[in-house]
């Protein structure tokens, strides 16, 4: 009996510094997606570099959005294509 709390213990300290890692491992940078621009403001098909950010700046992707100066760059169609395209799904903040 002893032996199972142990184990579901760890499990647990375990997948909470897993969450801990993936979280803290991302710096949101507006930056990061300059290799998107090209794919945002025309019909070039994003690149591969563009959906890897993506996917990496997934989590700071609603902070984008609120801020005036960018939302009116990836609050758009095109933006919401690349992100499709990219198989990142456009966040509902």
């Amino acid at each position: 009996m002893k032996t199972s709390y142990m184990v579901a213990y760890t499990l647990m300290v375990l997948l909470l510094v897993q969450e801990h890692v993936r979280v803290s491992a991302v710096t949101c940078s507006p930056a990061q997606l300059s290799s998107c621009v090209s794919a945002i403001t025309s019909s070039t098909p994003p690149s591969k570099l563009c959906c890897s950010k993506i996917k990496e700046q997934k989590p700071c992707l609603c902070q984008y959005l609120k801020n005036p100066n960018l939302q009116k760059f990836i609050n758009t169609p095109n933006a919401r294509k690349v992100a499709s395209t990219c198989g990142t799904p456009f966040p509902k903040c």
